[in-house]
């Protein structure tokens, strides 16, 4: 039995009017202990490209298999799903069609042009007619197949110990560090809600680092140079590097108040930034954007819309 059923027990027993029941719920939110919230493990840059070379001088099969997983973050089951006509061309570009599979949902994955090369090489190596996208030993592949693969090539790598769930984390974390916007990985990695694909946001986090070193050498000129925005007594040369450093720009829906010799990392989510603002003259914009938002279903987006609308009109009471 779990904490929360036990504690939903505990609360039908208190609210049932038993005659032995206690006075009082017995049981709180403060009583249960904070569940773990572990970051999901990956690889680093070095040890993907470890692997990625280690695949790519093993047989034809093993290497497929590896730069599958590592280039489609597809899970395991997936993987194994995968139907002869899984790859499917679409206005020029090849597409995986992922089947109904853990959350019950389709989704494309676009397909590296390599990757694409590879398929084709070991599809004219194949006579059979199992309807799987890739097969082993003249059967459809299994998870611990594929698990022995990635492990034998890990190996080969010098890299320990690797599961294939873990080249999914890996290419969500790379994604987003190098500017791949949240609903982007999500409906690549076949997530329901961006609440799935924020914790990746969360893993080594480039943009922060980036951010960070930006500023570093203005914050070191804080402790060095504590006069050094003063060259004058009036401070206009001061007054002046402020000005430049601070450079708004208007947004659809508020303003950016992001330094411009920092790069934007955030793309379609200024929301978000910390360097985002905005004011009551957008609200009918906010507004159009909450229920766009609402109609399809997009209820974080809804939420997130609703909250600055309701800061502008409590700015302004």
């Amino acid at each position: 039995m779990t904490l929360g059923t036990l504690r939903t027990f505990f609360e039908r027993v208190s609210e049932w009017g038993y005659p032995d029941a206690p006075t009082r719920v017995l049981v709180f939110n403060g009583d249960l202990p904070t569940p773990d919230d572990p970051l999901p493990k990956f690889l680093s840059d070095v040890d993907a490209a470890k692997l990625m070379q280690a695949a790519a001088d093993a047989d034809p099969v093993r290497r497929l298999v590896i730069e599958m997983l590592a280039r489609t973050g597809l899970r395991v089951g997936e993987f194994c799903a995968l139907t002869a006509d899984a790859v499917v061309l679409i206005k020029g570009r090849h597409w995986l069609r992922v089947p109904l599979g853990k959350l019950h949902n389709d989704r494309y994955i676009p397909l590296h042009p390599g990757l694409v090369e590879l398929l084709n090489d070991y599809q004219a190596t194949r006579d059979d007619d199992i309807d799987r996208l890739i097969i082993w030993n003249g059967g459809p592949m299994s998870r611990h197949q594929i698990t022995r693969i990635l492990k034998r090539i890990a190996k080969a790598a010098g890299i320990g110990h690797v599961h294939p769930h873990q080249l999914r984390h890996t290419l969500a974390t790379q994604a987003i560090n190098r500017g791949m916007s949240l609903e982007a990985v999500a409906a690549m990695l076949g997530h329901k809600t961006l609440r799935m694909t924020l914790v990746y946001a969360r893993v080594a986090d480039q943009t922060v680092a980036d951010a960070y070193d930006a500023v570093s050498d203005q914050v070191d000129a804080l402790y060095t140079k504590p006069n050094g925005l003063r060259a004058n007594g009036n401070g206009s040369a001061g007054m002046t590097q402020l000005a430049a450093e601070y450079d708004q720009r208007m947004l659809g829906n508020g303003w950016c108040n992001r330094p411009s010799q920092i790069d934007c990392q955030f793309e379609s989510i200024c929301e978000s930034c910390a360097y985002y603002d905005t004011d009551q003259s957008f609200q009918p914009v906010l507004e159009a954007q909450r229920d766009h938002a609402a109609d399809r279903d997009q209820h974080q987006r809804v939420d997130l819309f609703q909250m600055l609308i309701d800061r502008n009109q409590q700015a302004h009471k």
